[in-house]
C-alpha cells in the first residue's frame, strides 16, 4: 500500500520575484565565451543577432546576484507555480532507510517538466523586442513542448528541430508541440545546409542535440525577424531555472529540514542548476556544507570522463566557443531513452564549479535508472521521465548508503518531469529489451581529437 506523502506547498504570493545569478557570487568566475573568428571574449552585443537582447545581457552578467522576474512572466508562472515539495515517505519505507528523501515536483507544469521555467521568459523577451519567429532544438521533446506552449502564449511562430531518434521514439511529444502550433522537423534534415551535410556524410545518423542546435541556429540566422532560443547549457537558462531551488529553499524551511545532498539529472545543466544554485550560495558564503551531485548517463559522460576545454555548443560549429567539460562537439551519443541528456558538453557555470570541486558528478547506466524509476512509480505514484530517473537512482544510492552507515541524511532531488509520454521506454524496459550503453576511452579520445 502506498505510503501517504507529505507535501509542502507555498502560497501563490510566495512565488519568487527574482532569479538568482550564482556567477555574481562565485569566487572564480566562469571563463568567457569566445568568438571563434576573432578569438576575443564575447560582449552582449555580439549575441544580439542570435538571441533577444535582454537574454544576451543576462548571459554575460556576472555582477548582479538578483535579476527581477518581469511581472508578465511571473503571472504566467502562476499557472503552475509554486510547485510542490514532497517527502517521499513511500520510497523511504521501501528502502528501509533512515534518510529523509524530498523531491521538488516540476512535473506538474502544463508541459510536464521544468523546461517551462525558461521557455516563458525567453518567449516574453523575444516578444517585447518585436521578434515574430523563433527557432530551437529539442532532444526528448521536453524543451520543445515547453517552448511551443510559451510561443503560443506570447503569439510567436516556432520551428523546432527534434533529434531524429526522439522524433521516432516519442511521437506524442511531437504531437504536443504541433497541438500548440509549432512546426516540428526531424533532425538531421534536408532543410538546412548543416543537416544536408550530416545526412550526406552519415545517411543513417539518428541525430544529436549538437546537430539539432546547428540546424536551428542556421534557420534563425537566415529568417527575417527571427531569433534562436536554447533550453539548457547557457547561463541565462540556468538563471531562469533557479526559481526551482528558491522555492525549494522556502519549502525545506517549512519542513524544518535542510538538505545534506542535492541531486539533479544532467544533460546540459538546466534543472541541476535550478535546484542547486540557490542552495549553493550558502556553501559559497561558508554557512553550509551541502553536497551537490549531477547525475549523467554512462553513455554520455562529459562531466565524469570528458575534458575541460573550449568547444562549440553544436556539431557544425555555429555557436561561440564555450568553456566546458566536453566529449567533443562531434560526439555521437548512444540512442538511450533519456534523450534530453544526450548532449556532448556542459554549461560553463557548472563546468567551472566542477573544476573547483564545488559540485560532484556521477554517471549511471540505463538499466539502473529505469529500475529506480519503476521503484519510484510504485512507491510514490508518479511515473518519472527517463531523464529524471537518473536523479532518482542517485537518491536511492545515497539513501542506501545512509542505511549502511546507520546515519540520518536529508536528500533533495529534482523530479524534472513525468514520463507519461515516454511509456514506450518503460514498455521496452519491462519487456527486458533495454540495455546499458557505455562509451569506450578510445571513442572519447577520437571525438576529442576531432574537436
Amino acid at each position: 500500500m502506498m505510503e501517504k506523502r507529505k507535501k509542502f506547498i507555498l502560497p501563490e504570493a510566495e512565488i519568487p520575484t527574482q532569479w538568482y545569478n550564482v556567477t555574481a557570487e562565485m569566487k572564480t568566475k566562469p571563463q568567457p565565451m569566445i568568438n571563434p573568428q576573432t578569438k576575443e571574449p564575447l560582449k552582449a552585443e555580439d549575441l544580439y543577432p542570435l538571441f533577444a537582447e535582454e537574454l544576451s545581457r543576462q548571459e554575460i552578467n556576472q555582477t548582479d546576484a538578483w535579476i527581477d522576474i518581469p511581472e508578465e512572466v511571473r503571472e504566467k508562472y502562476k499557472i503552475y507555480r509554486p510547485t510542490p515539495l514532497v517527502r517521499a515517505t513511500g520510497l523511504e519505507k521501501a528502502l528501509d532507510t533512515p534518510a529523509h528523501i524530498y523531491f521538488k515536483n516540476e512535473s506538474v507544469s502544463p508541459v510536464g517538466s521544468h523546461k517551462l521555467n525558461s521557455a516563458l521568459p525567453q518567449a516574453y523577451y523575444n516578444k517585447i523586442e518585436g521578434i515574430t519567429n523563433i527557432t530551437t532544438e529539442t532532444g526528448a521533446g521536453q524543451w520543445g513542448t515547453a517552448l511551443a506552449f510559451a510561443a503560443s502564449v506570447f503569439g510567436l511562430e516556432l520551428a523546432v528541430y527534434m533529434v531524429k531518434i526522439s522524433y521516432e521514439q516519442k511521437p506524442y511529444r511531437r504531437s504536443l508541440m504541433q497541438t500548440w502550433g509549432a512546426q516540428v522537423i526531424a533532425s538531421p534534415s534536408m532543410s538546412t545546409k548543416a543537416g544536408r551535410k550530416i545526412i550526406t556524410d552519415h545517411p543513417n545518423y539518428q541525430g544529436s542535440l549538437g546537430t539539432a542546435i546547428s540546424e536551428a541556429i542556421e534557420l534563425a540566422m537566415q529568417t527575417p525577424n527571427c531569433k534562436y532560443t536554447l533550453g539548457s547549457v547557457l547561463n541565462h537558462v540556468a538563471l531562469h531555472q533557479t526559481i526551482i531551488g528558491l522555492e525549494a529553499e522556502k519549502q525545506m524551511a517549512m519542513a524544518d529540514e535542510y538538505p545534506d545532498v542535492v541531486i539533479g539529472c544532467f544533460g546540459g545543466g538546466s534543472n541541476f542548476s535550478g535546484i542547486s544554485f540557490p542552495f549553493l550560495r550558502h556553501n559559497i558564503a561558508g554557512k553550509t556544507h551541502t553536497r551537490f551531485v549531477a547525475a549523467e548517463p554512462a553513455s554520455c559522460p562529459k562531466l565524469t570522463r570528458g575534458e575541460f576545454r573550449y568547444d562549440f555548443g553544436d556539431e557544425t560549429g555555429y555557436t561561440p566557443l564555450i568553456p566546458m567539460y566536453t566529449l567533443g562537439h562531434k560526439f555521437a551519443p548512444a540512442n538511450i531513452h533519456a534523450g534530453g541528456l544526450r548532449y556532448h558538453g556542459a554549461g560553463s557555470i557548472v563546468s567551472q564549479l566542477l573544476k573547483e570541486g564545488l559540485i560532484e558528478a556521477v554517471s549511471i547506466k540505463q538499466l539502473e535508472t529505469f529500475e529506480a524509476g519503476v521503484l519510484f512509480a510504485r512507491t510514490e505514484g508518479i511515473i518519472p521521465a527517463p531523464e529524471s530517473t537518473h536523479a532518482i537512482a542517485v537518491a536511492v544510492r545515497e539513501a542506501l548508503q545512509a542505511k549502511e552507515e546507520g546515519k540520518e541524511k536529508v536528500i533533495l532531488f529534482n523530479l524534472s518531469g513525468h514520463g507519461l509520454v515516454d511509456m514506450s521506454a518503460y514498455d521496452q524496459y519491462l519487456a527486458g529489451d533495454l540495455s546499458n550503453h557505455e562509451v569506450s576511452d578510445e571513442e572519447i579520445e577520437r571525438f576529442l581529437a576531432e574537436s
